[in-house]
């Protein structure tokens, strides 16, 4: 099961069951899928391949989980609750033709809403979002009369501040990702490709132990005004500015790093934009303590970048929550008036885009702590405490 154990997924299921009762929710269905994968992980152990799933939570009681039968003892293995299900919504592809499975067991979709309510109506659902509309209307003609509601806040709630199980997982994500990032800087030079260097870090990583590199953004020279791209076969070019993050998963909690740098020699101009963005970072790391409103943090970094009259070139909020998504919440703006609490785990996303020196941004992790944050990705902590 990995480190996190049966015992904490049964305190997740007892949280979720009493916020079900105070909510008069008879039952909570909470979907997933191989990309958005979080909040099933979070309520089950398990994460689909090609297949979708649910993991369906009575108002008393064990779950139950639904997936297709090409995973399912995939789905054994991974999942802590012992009543799994089939369901032919949950096949893995989408064809026009029905897929035969001859040696499998399917229930319906309304067997496994009936046990899930029993004789009630009022059906939870986490996920409405991210499932198939054609999926939704079956779930509603399933078992007439049931009334859907939305029940993505108790997840939401239960998962804003990570256990010491959740840190752990997160600590070695982020040892991960780091020995990742040592191998793609090692490489991103002069005359390699982008493909070349982000192939060294994904190897770095998963080698160090990653179960999955969750994402990589690489861009080099004018590349980096993308904001978001993928690596290329562009060869990297002396004086290239070098934008990469990776984002590495362990035990379904993803920690991403970024370190803005220039192959071979940097101008004057892309030293004086790295500065600030240093400049920024450490100015945030003041704000990440128990109790200062988040509103705070983001107007500290912000006015680093107004006094250098750069604020054109920042296109979104500096920081969000970390944990089985690689962005959740806090996902603070200016106004945000909420506080800060020991246990939430956050990632910097100080960026400037668009400038003439070049584009880039820091991603670095953080446990929010009493007395101020505890780095999860410390090589890129010291690499930002050096600077130029």
């Amino acid at each position: 099961m990995g480190i996190i154990t049966k015992v904490e997924f049964r305190k997740r299921i007892r949280a979720i069951q009493s916020e079900m009762a105070t909510r008069d929710l008879d039952g909570l269905m909470v979907y997933g899928d191989e990309y958005r994968k979080e909040n099933l992980r979070y309520v089950s152990g398990f994460w689909p391949i090609f297949e979708r799933g649910a993991c369906f939570i009575p108002r008393r009681g064990e779950p139950i989980l639904a997936g297709a039968p090409e995973g399912e003892k995939y789905a054994r293995e991974m999942c802590v609750w012992r009543d799994l299900r089939n369901i032919r919504e949950f096949a893995c592809v989408s064809v026009p033709e029905q897929i035969d499975y001859p040696l499998a067991k399917f229930s319906s979709l309304r067997e496994v809403l009936g046990d899930t309510l029993g004789r009630g109506k009022r059906l939870g659902l986490v996920g409405q979002w991210d499932m198939a509309e054609p999926f939704a209307r079956r779930i509603r003609k399933a078992i007439p009369g049931v009334r859907i509601i939305d029940g993505a806040g108790i997840l939401q709630k239960l998962r804003l501040r990570k256990s010491p199980a959740e840190i752990d997982c997160l600590k070695r994500a982020g040892a991960m990702a780091c020995a990742g990032y040592r191998a793609l800087m090692a490489t991103a030079v002069p005359g390699r490709t982008e493909l070349e260097a982000a192939g060294a870090g994904e190897g770095a990583a998963r080698a160090a132990g990653a179960e999955a590199i969750a994402f990589m953004v690489f861009g080099s020279g004018e590349r980096t005004n993308t904001i978001i791209g993928r690596p290329t076969e562009k060869r990297i070019r002396n004086g290239d500015m070098i934008m990469a993050a990776m984002a590495v998963q362990y035990e379904g909690y993803v920690a991403t790093v970024e370190f803005p740098f220039v192959a071979g020699k940097a101008s004057k101009a892309q030293k004086e934009l790295l500065r600030v963005l240093f400049a920024a970072a450490n100015v945030q790391l003041g704000y990440l303590r128990h109790g200062v409103i988040a509103g705070e943090m983001v107007r500290a970094v912000r006015d680093v970048f107004r006094r250098h009259k750069l604020q054109k070139y920042d296109v979104y909020p500096p920081m969000h929550g970390i944990g089985l998504a690689e962005a959740e919440s806090p996902y603070p703006d200016e106004n945000a008036a909420y506080a800060f609490e020991t246990g939430m785990c956050v990632n910097s996303d100080i960026s400037l885009f668009g400038h003439p020196a070049g584009s880039n941004r820091i991603e670095e992790g953080f446990v929010i702590g009493k007395n101020g944050p505890e780095s999860i990705t410390p090589f890129i902590r010291g690499l930002c405490e050096k600077g130029i």
